[in-house]
């Protein structure tokens, strides 16, 4: 998992999984990252293979911690289609902004 700070921009990518596994690192390293001057989370999801019920969840605490941030938009970047499917079927994609690039 790749974190970097682009200006206003926390960006995260090259999740291989997220899964029990590492949900909990995944939550804790983005959370640590965020900054007060964060307007903008983007999570690529492009090379994300696998997410199961705890990597779902790790994204639902993402959602729920920048709910509470007046103005900070959460995005997920380009997921693969069975985890566009996966959010799709959980009714998840309704919290997140997708976007295809």
């Amino acid at each position: 998992m790749k974190i970097e700070i682009l200006g206003p921009c926390l960006s995260v990518s090259e999740i291989q999984e997220l899964t029990a596994v590492n949900s909990a690192r995944f939550r804790d390293e983005v959370n640590a990252a965020l900054t007060g001057s964060t307007m903008l989370i983007e999570v690529n999801l492009s090379k994300t293979r696998f997410m199961d019920s705890s990597g779902l969840g790790a994204l639902f605490a993402l959602y729920r911690a920048t709910a509470q941030r007046d103005g900070v938009t959460l995005r997920l970047l380009s997921p693969m289609p069975e985890i566009q499917q996966l959010l799709e079927l959980t009714q998840m994609q309704q919290l997140f902004e997708i976007v295809r690039r």
